[in-house]
């Protein structure tokens, strides 16, 4: 059995990842800020260091699979913590992680978003984020820059959403090549509008904007997959089955992009 590093593991999807990995007899460390087996900010870091510094004193021979699942949503009113959690906590772990990876051939997930096809990253900070990668001066000028637009607009917070979780997959589709030279495999899941704790604790605006986006795949009028539904897949991806794939994009949003994107077939 494998060891695997899932961040953003005490609840949703990240949550149901670790559950899905134990039962298939696997050992699991959840890197989260609270209640996990790693309490760590990985939007700051030192919180990245900490858990960088501990997986390696921990696992010293290497890991099988790392999934970066944490991340907040762009109804939570800090476009900071996007910046840093959604990106900077995925892409400075995996760099750091990598070498353990690397040891025992094994794979990354990191998760992103379907609204990536939907046309609202800014892109001109797509750029600066896949620029910056592990530079941390770079990532403290994005964040001042980010000063400037407005916190309080939901419109502005879904924008900087997309624009990290599509700089989060242009990113892992470039490190692909490289990566699987040295026997590291990395995919990114895209889920369509799941039910966590995260989409639980959205404004009534925020859930009115989701259920103008249904999901077609066998679930009616539901406007919420379930995480199981994306766990499945990334331990899926994450594991020696996937040996094959590497550096995709995998939506995992029951056809909501396809549905929005095509005329109506009677």
């Amino acid at each position: 059995m494998g060891v695997y590093v899932v961040t953003g593991g005490s609840g949703g999807i990240g949550g149901k990842t670790v559950e899905i990995l134990r039962s298939q007899g696997h050992e699991v460390v959840n890197v989260d800020l609270k209640d996990s087996d790693i309490c760590a900010n990985l939007a700051t870091k030192e919180g990245r260091d900490e858990v960088i510094h501990t997986i390696h004193a921990q696992y010293p021979d290497g890991i099988d699979g790392l999934c970066c699942n944490a991340g907040v949503s762009g109804a939570c009113g800090n476009l900071k913590l996007m910046i840093s959690l959604n990106y900077f906590g995925a892409t400075n772990l995996a760099h750091g992680l990598f070498d353990l990876l690397k040891k025992k051939g094994g794979s990354c997930v990191v998760t992103s978003s379907n609204t990536i096809s939907q046309g609202a990253a800014r892109m001109d900070l797509v750029d600066m984020l896949n620029y910056s990668q592990t530079k941390p001066v770079n990532e403290e000028r994005i964040l001042n820059i980010i000063e400037k637009f407005d916190e309080s607009s939901l419109a502005v917070g879904n924008s900087i959403y997309v624009t990290t979780k599509y700089a989060l997959a242009r990113w892992a589709r470039r490190v692909s090549a490289s990566w699987a030279a040295n026997g590291v495999r990395i995919n990114t899941v895209a889920p369509g509008n799941v039910s966590t704790p995260m989409t639980a604790t959205m404004s009534e605006n925020a859930k009115a904007a989701l259920a103008a986006l249904p999901i077609p795949i066998n679930y009616g009028t539901d406007t919420l997959m379930d995480p199981e539904d994306i766990a499945n897949v990334i331990a899926f991806l994450v594991s020696p089955l996937a040996h094959g794939i590497n550096g995709n994009v995998l939506f995992v949003d029951g056809g909501t992009d396809a549905l929005l994107n095509s005329e109506k077939v009677y």
